[in-house]
């Protein structure tokens, strides 16, 4: 197995060994236990689902909530010459009937799926006649109610798990605690425990705390002694901009990314930086995700994180590449009473939990009865002002109404065009289109979608015009032309937050939030803030090994570049300092064999031992002779 293993790496990937872990977390599933890896961010975690299924038969189906990710994958395969497809809510009703079916007669070898498509009848209906031998459930922390960024629909690989038995799960993640790992196995349905951990530490990634009166001066100090590109992370969109045009003004190449931007400005965007043209993004928690930029030199956290998790996550996204990278968090002195507040401001009570449920429904224009499997758009920010809520407390009373199962908030997703006619098709007929280029339009809309008298139907505009022999404009202008007249119901594609109702509306008082959920989330919630202040206010603790040890590494050391490692390596350097003089000093009257030298300068073997390892280090001694006897170099 480990030939075929080594052989399939160096193919495809052109690799002659694996990183930590990757091996025996392939050999785990290909001998068809159902494993939880934990990889930190950056730790190849892609290569130990795509190389057993290329090294084996059947498909892999790999549930992410990313769609960058997954059309950055399915990208890659193709080019390695390996079929792979992508389904997900970005895609027209006729594109995912395709990618199926290809899945189900064709060779692909790669199925991603994001998990809202898990409840789809058109995947249910097919997946029980592909040839699946592996569910890899990426960001398996999702699957967690008590995880710091649960998902619902993540709880439908279970349902899926029993529609194809024959498969073994690798669930991946680079955050979880032992209770989150502990409900992963079970939520997947584990035939049994197996967790696998690989080191959360990163030997090239040095972690450091500031804390500053000036956060503008420290920043700077980083921005000029560090070269290459970096992550400024702030916590509020007014903060992004503040401190990008702060940098701006100071002669750096910056920008500013947040969830308030419309799409295309933020793709163009993350574009810009990726491609190098803008060295420094100030950004919130929004960007990140799914960007594969290996040589970030440095991340700043501008605002302190409100979890470890989140903040390693963040963190991890410098020095991908292997090479010395820093991650530096800025401290206030009022930075902890802040979040204290902050704590408290976005923790909401029961009674608020249905009030904002009972506001957001009258928002939505959903009735008392209703909305039982309806979407809508839903711009946050938008409700929260016209409400004059905090975004931070609706944001958790929607995690509390997820885990209890009214509905569900996607924060961005894309939603392809829909279209919906307003007159019978015989009336169609009756009007006149104007010419030839409408007229092809309309009868390539006719021929390729069904349903469109009864009901909005996903459409695909790129499709439309490459069928029509027309130009994406001429396809969009023509709807739209069509909308104005009332012939059509049009609604473009759009990149932007969901909700989707689980059940119909309930009056207010029927509204049921179990006490569990909720005591036991604000618990959470209240240990992973006070760990990260522990992480801040530590002046003595390895900030490496503090992470690896929040994350159940049992056997952490220390990393030796963090600023507390660096801290003790200076107040002990005196002495050692005086050591290394004393040993070149005796070296200057001849050669010593070790133990001689030990017993003339005095001091514990130690500390002599690890003094002459530095200077044979620097060059300054060599070993000569026989005997291995230590003198100057000449």
């Amino acid at each position: 197995m480990e030939q075929l293993l080594r052989e399939t790496l160096k193919k495809y990937w052109g690799y002659d060994d694996f990183r930590p872990m990757q091996r025996e977390i392939i050999e785990s599933v290909m001998n068809g236990r159902d494993t939880l890896a934990l990889m930190p961010t950056g730790g190849g975690k892609s290569i130990t689902y795509q190389l057993p299924t290329l090294a084996g038969e059947g498909l892999c189906i790999v549930v992410t909530p990313l769609i960058a990710l997954m059309k950055d994958q399915v990208d890659r395969l193709r080019r390695l010459g390996i079929s792979a497809v992508a389904v997900h809510s970005g895609l027209s009703v006729r594109q995912m009937d395709i990618a199926l079916d290809n899945c189900v007669y064709g060779d692909v070898r790669f199925l991603y799926l994001a998990p809202e498509r898990l409840a789809s009848e058109t995947f249910r209906l097919r997946v029980g006649r592909m040839n699946v031998t592996m569910i890899a459930v990426d960001e398996a922390h999702c699957i967690s109610q008590w995880g710091y960024d649960f998902r619902p629909a993540y709880l439908r690989i279970a349902e899926i798990r029993r529609l194809v038995p024959q498969a073994t799960v690798l669930a991946l993640t680079a955050s979880a605690t032992q209770r989150v790992a502990d409900d992963i196995m079970d939520k997947l349905g584990f035939a049994e425990p197996h967790i696998m951990r690989s080191s959360f530490r990163r030997k090239n990634l040095s972690y450091s705390v500031r804390h500053v009166e000036d956060k503008e001066a420290q920043l700077m100090r980083i921005v000029e002694n560090v070269e290459g590109c970096g992550i400024v992370y702030v916590r509020l969109r007014e903060a992004a901009e503040r401190v990008a045009a702060f940098l701006t003004e100071q002669g750096v190449s910056a920008s500013y990314y947040h969830g308030g931007l419309p799409h295309t400005e933020r793709t163009l965007r993350q574009d810009e930086w990726v491609s190098g043209k803008v060295r420094v993004m100030v950004a919130t928690n929004a960007f990140g995700m799914g960007i594969d930029k290996a040589d970030v030199r440095f991340v700043v956290h501008y605002s302190m994180c409100d979890s470890l998790e989140s903040y390693y996550q963040e963190a991890g996204r410098a020095g991908r590449d292997g090479k010395r990278s820093y991650a530096v968090l800025l401290v206030a002195p009022d930075d902890e009473m802040r979040l204290v507040r902050h704590f408290e401001a976005e923790f909401p009570s029961i009674e608020e939990v249905r009030n904002i449920y009972d506001s957001l429904c009258a928002y939505l224009q959903v009735a008392i009865g209703d909305g039982a499997c309806a979407s809508f758009i839903f711009n946050i920010h938008e409700y929260c002002a016209r409400e004059r809520l905090y975004v931070g407390r609706v944001m958790n009373a929607l995690k509390l109404l997820q885990q209890n199962g009214y509905l569900t908030f996607v924060e961005e997703s894309d939603h392809p065009a829909r279209l919906m006619f307003m007159v019978s098709r015989d009336d169609l007929y009756k009007v006149r289109l104007y010419g030839q280029t409408e007229d092809d339009i309309m009868r390539t809309i006719l021929r390729l979608y069904n349903g469109l008298f009864t009901e909005f139907r996903a459409i695909d505009e790129m499709e439309i015009a490459s069928l029509s022999r027309h130009s994406y404009t001429e396809v969009h202008e023509f709807l739209k032309r069509m909308w104005r007249l009332h012939i059509v119901r049009y609604i473009p594609s759009n990149h932007s937050p969901m909700i989707f109702f689980d059940e119909e509306r309930l009056p207010k008082r029927d509204v049921y939030i179990a006490p569990e959920t909720y005591s036991v989330r604000k618990e959470l919630m209240r240990e992973r803030f006070d760990r990260m202040l522990h992480y801040a206010a530590s002046d003595d603790e390895c900030r490496s090994r503090i992470i690896e040890e929040y994350f159940g590494c049992e056997e952490s050391e220390e990393c030796h570049i963090c600023d507390n490692c660096l801290a003790r390596r200076r107040a002990s350097q005196q002495p050692k300092d005086d050591l290394v003089a004393s040993i070149v000093a005796e070296l200057g009257r001849g050669r010593r064999p070790v133990k001689e030298l030990v017993s003339r300068v005095g001091g514990s073997e130690e500390a002599v031992l690890s003094a002459v390892r530095q200077l044979l280090a620097e060059g300054c001694i060599v070993v000569t002779g026989e005997d291995g006897e230590l003198a100057l170099r000449e």
